[in-house]
C-alpha cells in the first residue's frame, strides 16, 4: 500500500522566493470528497493525474496516483465541484529534502503553503527560517476543502 506523509506550514516570509529552482501551474479538481477519502484530478502541463487519497490519520494517509490521458483529464474537470483549485508550485531543495510551496489562484488567492514529504513521521528535517506555523493537520488548508471553503471567503 502506497502512503503519503507530509507537513504542511504557512510562511514567515517572502525569502524562500530567491530559493526557487522550478515551477509549475497546477489545476485541479476533486471528483469525490467524503470523510473516508477523496478523489482528485490534477493537470500540470501536458500530463495528468488521478489520486485517490485516504483520510489522514496525523500527518499520514494512503495514496494510490495514475496517470492518465490528458483528454480525459480535461473533460474529467468538467465534472468537478467547482470552483477547481489552481495554484504555482515552486520546488526547492534544501539538504536532502524537497519543499513545495503552493501559491493559489482564484478563489484561494493570497494563500501561501509550504509542504514537505517524508519517509517516516519521526523523520527530521531542516527548518528554514521562511517556514512558519504548521498546519498539517488543520483540514482548513486541505485542497479538498479549499473547494468547498475557499480562502478568499474566510
Amino acid at each position: 500500500m502506497a502512503h503519503e506523509i507530509e507537513r504542511k506550514f504557512l510562511l514567515a516570509n517572502q525569502d524562500w522566493r530567491a530559493l526557487v529552482t522550478g515551477s509549475f501551474v497546477l489545476k485541479q479538481g476533486y471528483l469525490s470528497t467524503t470523510p473516508k477519502s477523496t478523489v482528485r484530478l490534477r493537470v500540470k502541463s501536458d500530463k495528468a493525474m488521478l489520486t485517490v487519497k485516504s483520510k489522514n490519520t496525523g500527518i499520514r494517509r494512503s495514496e494510490f496516483e495514475y496517470e492518465i490521458p490528458i483528454r480525459d483529464a480535461e473533460e474529467m474537470l468538467q465534472l468537478c465541484q467547482t470552483p477547481l483549485i489552481e495554484k504555482t508550485r515552486y520546488t526547492i531543495t534544501i539538504g536532502k529534502h524537497i519543499w513545495e510551496i503552493d501559491e493559489f489562484s482564484g478563489a484561494n488567492s493570497g494563500l501561501l503553503v509550504a509542504e514537505i514529504e517524508l519517509d517516516t513521521e519521526e523523520e527530521s528535517f531542516e527548518k528554514p527560517a521562511w517556514v512558519g506555523e504548521e498546519v498539517s493537520t488543520d483540514a482548513r488548508y486541505y485542497n479538498s476543502n479549499l473547494v468547498a471553503h475557499p480562502f478568499t471567503q474566510w
